[in-house]
């Protein structure tokens, strides 16, 4: 009897992770469903059963790294071996004054990456635990170079630039991730889903629509079985480049070294 595949996805209550889980769900798939909305995780958790899969609601706001902290210990108590971990939550707050999570980080990068950084290295004990393992990295076309003198924007704070600087750090850890464990059973890709597709984020912003949440969540979800590919970078389906400070081992190494203090990392297991 195959052993039930076990999927996390973050963001999956609304939009592209929505989407994600909706296209996941099936017999044989257990999808754990993050959000910030019971209500809104009950109906996803509510449709993937219908759909014949089975499916957990977990409740955590990324503002918190203590809540990424619990959610991540509830996961690891639960779940002994993590087939796919999809770290799709995010905000784009590009028009807003500068924001700082409940722990002082700037938000995007609290958010986007911090909060993901500390989640993925927290489940790794569960990535490759049975067999191969795959993080998926939903980032963006939109990128822009981290300065580590000024990691968290307080000098003059751009909502264009925080967003972009968040995402070049996703796809950093993704290329870290593929570099440390390549051969362990973890793999890791990183993507960019589609340009301004049809997300509350996106409307939020005050943007035009010009795709679907649905073609997100394909270009999502082919990446989402393990194989012997890892470290890529993907324009929705196309392999492509990402921001060049992305592929610099010694901007990495400084990220690594930072992220590890900021989310508590640098002097606990």
């Amino acid at each position: 009897m195959t052993e039930e595949r076990t999927i996390l996805v973050t963001g999956a209550t609304d939009g592209v992770g929505r989407r994600v889980v909706e296209r996941l769900a099936a017999p044989g798939v257990h999808l754990l469903v993050h959000g910030r909305s019971t209500d809104r995780g009950k109906a996803v958790t509510g449709h993937v059963e219908r759909a014949g899969g089975s499916a957990t609601f977990l409740k955590a706001d990324f503002d918190s790294l203590a809540e990424v902290r619990a959610l991540a210990e509830r996961v690891r108590a639960e779940h002994p071996h993590l087939d796919v971990l999809v770290c799709n939550a995010g905000i784009s707050e590009p028009d807003g004054p500068r924001k700082v999570t409940k722990d002082g980080h700037e938000r995007h990068l609290g958010i986007n990456y911090l909060a993901h950084f500390l989640l993925t290295h927290l489940l790794l004990p569960r990535l490759g635990a049975r067999r191969p393992s795959r993080v998926v990295n939903v980032v963006s076309a939109a990128q822009d170079a981290l300065d580590f003198d000024d990691l968290m924007l307080e000098h003059g704070y751009n909502g264009y630039r925080a967003y972009g600087r968040s995402k070049v750090a996703q796809a950093m850890l993704t290329l870290d991730l593929a570099e440390e464990y390549a051969g362990a059973g973890i793999t890791a890709h990183c993507l960019h889903p589609g340009t301004h597709l049809d997300t509350t984020m996106v409307r939020r912003a005050g943007i035009s629509p010009a795709g679907s949440a649905d073609s997100g969540a394909e270009a999502v979800v082919a990446l989402t079985t393990p194989d012997d590919t890892t470290g890529g970078y993907f324009n929705v389906r196309r392999p492509s480049r990402a921001h060049p400070q992305v592929y610099d081992r010694e901007a990495r190494r400084t990220l690594r070294t930072v992220s590890l203090h900021l989310a508590g990392l640098d002097h606990s297991a």
